[in-house]
């Protein structure tokens, strides 16, 4: 039986280790050489929890011991703050095509192991499990809060952004890669499931032509 090649469109998200290396015209001289790529994946970051309350008057005074009160509703309300762990949504890459080809659109972003981030504007065009990439440094990522993530009692910034720090590639940077991809979990194929999630593997170029 062939190989049924009806198109799709489906969004992708990917978290690989990977090699990038400065393209021509780059400088190699302080900068980082290897990192962890991603794109539309879920991250852990730590920020400020907030958690509100109404006010409680007792014994004649607010929470506070100074707000004088006849009853709970003349008392501001209580705020506290923790810092804490939650989830935050890279924007998820879209695409369209075939078992043959492919084509995504979307943003990578690159945490090299100095620490610091690179955010790559990207497109692709694949053929069978071959991908390339063509994509430039662009200044920073936003991410949406995953709600489900948050303490119960508690509210977190909505977005959390992720600017490009890594000196070495600047906003402008163009970038060029040869990738295969394989799906992550045996049961996404072409034929019955579209392919959510995948292993990337390659080595990306950064950096301008002389």
């Amino acid at each position: 039986m062939g190989v049924r090649r009806s198109s799709i469109v489906f969004a992708t998200a990917f978290s690989a280790a990977a090699l990038w290396a400065a393209g021509p015209g780059a400088s190699l001289a302080g900068a980082p050489t290897t990192g962890t790529v991603s794109a539309g994946i879920q991250l852990q970051e730590t920020v400020t929890l907030t958690n509100t309350r109404p006010g409680v008057c007792t014994n004649g005074f607010c929470d506070d011991r100074i707000t004088a009160c006849t009853s709970s509703s003349q008392c501001p309300p209580v705020v506290t703050t923790i810092q804490g762990p939650v989830l935050y949504q890279e924007p998820i890459p879209q695409g369209s095509g075939s078992c043959g080809s492919s084509t995504t659109a979307g943003m990578a972003l690159v945490v090299w192991n100095d620490g610091k981030n690179t955010v790559i504007d990207y497109t692709t065009t694949g053929a069978l499990a071959a991908v390339q990439l063509q994509g430039t440094v662009i200044a920073s990522m936003t991410l949406t809060l995953v709600a489900s993530s948050v303490p119960a009692g508690y509210t977190a910034p909505p977005t959390y952004v992720i600017n490009s720090d890594e000196s070495a590639f600047p906003v402008g940077e163009q970038s060029l890669a040869l990738l295969t991809f394989s799906p992550t979990t045996p049961d996404q194929n072409c034929e019955t499931v579209g392919v959510s999630s995948a292993d990337i593997n390659g080595v990306v170029g950064v950096g301008r032509a002389p």
